[in-house]
């Protein structure tokens, strides 16, 4: 396979990375495809390795938990929830609290000494006496009652065991030497290991030190073992540096090279392998220029212990295979390629899906990754410069891969710690196959987010391992040839899976996004923005110039509303359209102008769109008209209708998205528009209208006035403007409802607004630590916290608090604050210096209370982000608009009282929770008097359609932009009756039949 150099490798990755899922797969049948006698050897040696498997399942307690906690199930899901998060939750209160919230509602009795695994059944037998004790009327109370009545409060001791159980079953050792130690034991007779030192990516330098010094140690520790010749290490270069991404690339690739390198060596000197995990799809050509560069390390290139993993799920994975054995034989080694299926496979398409790529990275049906799996082992078979190794607990691939090789040991067996148990025993040692288990090492309470994606892996619908654990499933279906599944469906995707465009059809297609992690993208883009010419601002519009606008405006009003709502709906497609045909010079126009980062940008544009094309299709829902029921005789029609002149104020923190929004929606409703952006950002608003000029939108219809003060009180002021759609300040919006109201002579009018917010974000000692703290510095300082619904108060269970900063303050410091045009910018100035003055204003006023606070440059309008501690929630007292953010804590048992707490303070725009129990988010849901609730993901990036914003309270009127209830409060409704008897009778009762 070395006829291609790395580099044409590399472009056959780029081209195939999210290419059209059926090309790719006509690509791999050829090489996948056994013939009619292989077929038949390949079955019967299936039909031997199934037997084994069934035999050794006795003693499996993966096959057997799956078998009895199926994933579809209660108990299932239960296990899951309590393994993820039981061992990391410090108090008892909160352990007792998830125990009850997720064992009440499960079947617990069903199970009970149904196993014939003893380590199945002792982790049930708790959980069946927690759930007598707990019912669902008083979970909390029973609970809390049993542990106080007993010496010893035994439910949570048997859960905790339990979940140790577990945590024995996948992680080989808590330590390296207690991994070594057990793979001494009988059971791992002929077996040698890969050991994984368990953790978390990184999210903090002290993390990334922290885990390379415990590589450091086990690959020593390894070496002076028994059979230093025989065990391995993996390496996870997400755990080396805590920004390992295509963005920081300049950064951390060149870090990454050295630590791994160091490692490398160490391992060569030590006479163990090295094999570099395998990780999300969008990291995979950095970790190329990794592996590739350590490759041609001195002290390393004439070595043949380094190696990578190949995840077959990815389209690209025959590629990255020929590339290998392309490095390998410019280096002289044999680099070993470990073939795994995949491991973050359902991650991958919601990510595809919300960043709006063109298509998937990897196969929507399980039966592709099969085909997959099988050209690239052939591939691997075939390959000159590798040292094999085949991830799988698939009988069947594991027979064709047997039938491939015929008489060779050359290559090995891989399987994971805990599972495929039965498989490989008389592989190893009878016939001389060579087999790895994949061991993870570390403490039980590091197991969590590893242990709870390996369940849900092997224990999906689609996968051998459930499959088998299923008598119902024939062994002919387990033993189906995937070549011949796939033709069956001529290649298709899975008809379940939508395309990332289609997948808010049909309230709209979905706007186009742009990969950041393509590098060549990333690179043509930076390359777009740093030489985009931004064009004069537009003039500041007078008084004067408003009236003028509002006198066009109203004269053009009856013949707009006139006009079918379909011809308007189809502007507002064509701005679509048009926008995500300039959506590089807009993202140019937003990088500068507004001080927005790449993604910023590229998410401003893409919801632009998204609010053309929603309320385009919401327009011809809405403004159809509808019958109503009345007595015979008569017919009854509602219809809606525009209202006249609609005043549209914009901010400029979205001066795109929100602009175009009120813009369109006020449009497509029948009303014509003066629409006022805000002054620092009068270029982009200029760019939307001359869009939707450009495409039909008549230009006495829509007006655009530029400018301060000045022309938003006139506009808001004239008596002829019908309803006014205003996003920005909460005093902004009270003064404007004053003028309205205060004008005895002016119609009552409607004021859609939507303000700012106290938000807050709610954090117990259930959270997953990592997930929590990088949804909190997304929410709170990424667009330099200049969102609406960013987050300002954070609320840390006092359990957990000094754990929790700990991570925010390390992983702030590994954020880049700096010119947005710079891609590797995370954080960037703030909108213009008197925002900078007030919030640096504050920031100093709060000096004494500052928890950590990271540096920033000394030009442009900077502002340091910075964690302010706060005694008491009260001491919060407005809403600072920029990248403060201020903390407090909150005790067990305190939740409901100290949301009640938040919502005193008056606002009620976003808030969210950080919690893995559901009792908790019912409870914040029900008390929360807030828009938008957020569950245990960032606060911000409210989606068109999807997630519809607004809040209540001081923080906006309603109804919710991007919502279904959205355009009629644009528009009147007007209701036409028409007595059909008028003529002379009531022709249609009295023709009815008489029969």
């Amino acid at each position: 396979m070395t006829t291609a150099s790395l580099d044409e490798f590399l472009m056959d990755m780029r081209a195939m990375h999210r290419a059209p899922e059926a090309d790719v797969l006509r690509g791999l049948i050829p090489h996948a495809r056994v013939t009619d006698e292989e077929r038949a050897r390949i079955e019967d040696k299936a039909l031997g390795l199934l037997a084994d498997i069934r035999r050794a399942e006795r003693d499996s307690w993966i096959a057997t938990f799956l078998h009895e906690y199926r994933l579809n199930t209660d108990e299932g899901v239960a296990l899951l929830a309590l393994a993820e998060a039981f061992l990391r939750v410090p108090d008892q209160q909160t352990r007792d609290l998830l125990i009850a919230d997720k064992v009440g509602d499960a079947d617990w009795g069903a199970h009970r000494a149904k196993s014939p695994s003893a380590l199945v059944n002792s982790a049930t037998w708790g959980l069946v006496v927690t759930k007598a004790l707990v019912g669902d009327e008083a979970k909390k109370t029973a609970l809390t009652r049993l542990i106080n009545r007993t010496s010893e409060p035994f439910v949570r001791q048997a859960v905790a065991a339990a979940m140790k159980v577990m945590g024995r079953v996948f992680v080989m050792g808590q330590t390296i030497d207690q991994a070594l130690e057990r793979m001494e034991e009988p059971k791992h007779k002929g077996f040698t290991a890969s050991f994984d030192m368990l953790g978390e990516a990184a999210r903090t330098y002290e993390d990334a030190e922290r885990y390379f010094e415990a590589y450091e140690r086990a690959i020593d520790r390894i070496g002076k073992s028994n059979r230093k010749l025989e065990h391995s290490i993996s390496v996870k270069l997400s755990a080396l540096h805590p920004r390992y991404e295509t963005t920081h690339a300049e950064a951390c690739v060149p870090a990454l090279i050295d630590m791994v390198g160091q490692l490398a060596k160490r391992a060569a000197k030590n006479d163990i392998f090295m094999t570099i995990d395998a990780e999300e799809s969008d990291r995979m050509k950095i970790s190329l220029d990794v592996i590739e560069a350590v490759a041609r390390h001195p002290g390393v290139s004439d070595w043949n212990g380094f190696g990578m993993v190949v995840q077959a799920y990815s389209k690209r994975a025959r590629a990255a295979i020929g590339w290998a054995d392309t490095l390998g034989a410019e280096t002289g080694q044999q680099i070993g390629i470990r073939l795994v299926k995949g491991a973050y496979w359902d991650t991958e398409i919601k990510l595809t899906q919300q960043l709006g790529l063109e298509g998937y990275p990897l196969y929507t049906r399980k039966p592709a990754t099969d085909v997959s799996y099988l050209a690239c082992a052939k591939a691997m078979l075939q390959a000159r410069n590798l040292r094999p190794a085949f991830a799988s607990h698939n009988a069947l691939t594991v027979s064709t891969i047997l039938e491939w090789a015929g008489d060779r040991r050359d290559y090995e067996f891989q399987r994971l710690h805990g599972m495929g148990e039965g498989l490989y025993e008389r592989l190893v040692r009878e016939e001389g196959h060579s087999c790895r288990i994949y061991a993870p090492v570390g403490g039980h309470s590091d197991l969590l987010a590893y242990l709870v994606r390996r369940l849900l892996e092997n224990g999906a619908n689609s996968s051998f391992v459930h499959q088998l654990a299923d008598e119902n499933i024939p062994v002919s279906d387990l033993l189906a040839d995937p070549v011949e599944k796939i033709e069956q469906v001529n290649c298709t995707p899975h008809p379940a899976i939508p395309l990332p465009v289609e997948v808010f059809e049909p309230a709209r297609k979905n706007s186009f996004g742009i990969d950041l992690e393509d590098s060549v993208d990333l690179a043509s883009l930076e390359e777009d923005v740093r030489a985009y010419q931004m064009p004069d601002a537009p003039a500041d519009a007078t008084a004067e110039d408003v009236t003028r606008m509002v006198d066009q405006a109203h004269a053009a009003s009856l013949a707009w509303a006139d006009t079918p709502v379909e011809v308007r709906a189809e502007l507002l497609e064509r701005m679509a359209d048009k926008m995500q045909e300039r959506m590089i010079p807009l993202i140019g126009l937003c990088v500068h102008e507004a001080k927005k980062t790449y993604q910023d940008a590229i998410d401003e544009v893409r919801e632009a769109i998204d609010f053309c094309r929603y309320y385009a299709r919401r327009a011809r829902i809405d403004f159809e008209e509808i019958p109503l029921p009345g007595p015979t005789g008569e017919t009854n029609v509602m219809r809606l209708g525009g209202r006249g002149v609609f005043a549209c104020v914009a901010p400029w923190n979205f001066p795109l998205a929100i602009f175009t929004g009120q813009m369109t929606a006020a449009l497509v409703a029948g009303n014509t528009v003066v629409a006022k952006p805000a002054p620092q950002t009068p270029r982009i608003a200029q760019a939307a209208v001359d869009i939707a000029h450009e495409v039909g939108v008549p230009k006495d219809v829509l007006h655009i006035a530029p400018g301060g003060a000045e022309p938003g009180a006139a506009l808001t002021g004239d008596r002829r403007v019908a309803g006014i759609a205003f996003t920005g300040s909460t005093a902004t919006a009270k003064r404007i409802q004053r003028t309205v109201a205060e004008d005895d002579d002016r119609p009552i009018v409607p004021l859609i607004a939507e303000t700012g917010g106290l938000n807050a974000m709610f954090v117990d000692s259930t959270a997953l630590p990592e997930q929590a703290v990088m949804d909190i510095i997304a929410s709170a300082f990424f667009s330099a916290g200049q969102r609406c619904s960013a987050l300002r108060l954070l609320l840390i269970q006092e359990d957990v608090y000094d754990r929790t900063m700990r991570m925010l303050t390390g992983a702030m410091d590994t954020m880049n604050v700096g010119d947005p045009a710079d891609p590797a910018t995370d954080i960037g100035p703030v909108i213009d210096a008197a925002s900078q003055e007030k919030l640096c204003g504050h920031i100093d006023h709060m000096r004494q209370r500052i928890v950590h606070q990271i540096k920033v440059p000394d030009f442009d309008t900077f502002v340091p982000p910075t964690v302010i501690r706060l005694d008491e929630i009260e001491d919060l007292e407005r809403e600072w608009f920029g990248p403060v953010l201020h903390v407090t804590t909150w005790k067990q048992g305190k939740l409901e009282e100290t949301v009640r707490r938040v919502n005193a303070l008056g606002y009620g725009l976003t808030m969210g929770l950080h919690s893995r129990i559901a009792d908790a988010a019912e409870e914040v849901a029900e008390e929360a008097r807030v828009g938008n609730l957020y569950v245990n993901r960032t606060m911000t990036g409210a989606i068109v359609g999807s997630q519809p914003f607004g809040g209540e309270r001081m923080s906006g009127t309603g109804p919710k932009a991007g919502g279904p209830h959205y355009l009629p409060r644009f528009a009147v409704e007007r209701v036409v009756t028409v007595d059909t008897t008028s003529a002379g009778g009531n022709a249609s009762l009295l023709s009815i039949d008489a029969t």
